[in-house]
């Protein structure tokens, strides 16, 4: 008896939570309009093109695009102010298309190495190292591209670009590097 009394309770249960059927939206009016005999309309006169010395259409690069130093994927290097994480708007287009080219290949794998400055402990700057990568991994991810593509890994101020101690150099070493497997 005490089983028929909860089952039924619950199918009781299970059907108050079921919802409504909601009412759609009826769509916007549209009101047709016709021109009045004699109107007319004012349009900006179609300037000609001039032909250009230069082909619209480059010529494309016979190798990998990766490669190409005229594509912006051969741009490999996301450069941080001092102590910050924070891609800055600069790098965001190279973020987007490193982003889109490991969406449309989906076996591409890469790996984003993060860097700091010699200022800091070695600890700090490992660990500020491997938030640079972060940041750059989830911006990639944000915008198309597969977690497991991406692998991060830090070197803090052990892979230096510039050896010297000011800041003409430091900013050098404040970065996130781009590596593709195989390369």
């Amino acid at each position: 008896m005490m089983r028929l009394l909860l089952s039924l309770l619950m199918i009781a249960a299970l059907a108050a939570c079921g919802t409504a059927p909601t009412k759609e939206q009826e769509g916007a009016a549209v009101e047709e309009r016709k021109p009045v005999a004699g109107e007319t309309v004012d349009r900006p006169p179609v300037k000609p093109v001039a032909p250009t010395a230069k082909p619209l259409v480059e010529k494309p690069y016979a190798g990998s695009p990766l490669r190409d130093p005229s594509n912006i994927l051969s741009k490999r290097s996301i450069y941080f102010d001092y102590d910050s994480n924070l891609v800055k708007d600069e790098y965001k287009p190279v973020v987007a298309a490193h982003a889109k080219y490991l969406q449309q290949n989906g076996g591409a794998r890469m790996r984003i190495e993060g860097n700091a400055d010699e200022r800091g402990s070695r600890e700090y700057n490992l660990a500020l190292g491997q938030r640079r990568a972060d940041a750059v991994r989830q911006m990639m991810q944000l915008l198309g591209a597969r977690a497991g593509q991406i692998e991060t890994v830090s070197f803090g101020e052990e892979k230096p670009k510039c050896g010297q101690h000011e800041e003409s150099c430091w900013w050098q070493n404040r970065r996130g590097d781009i590596v593709y497997q195989g390369e």
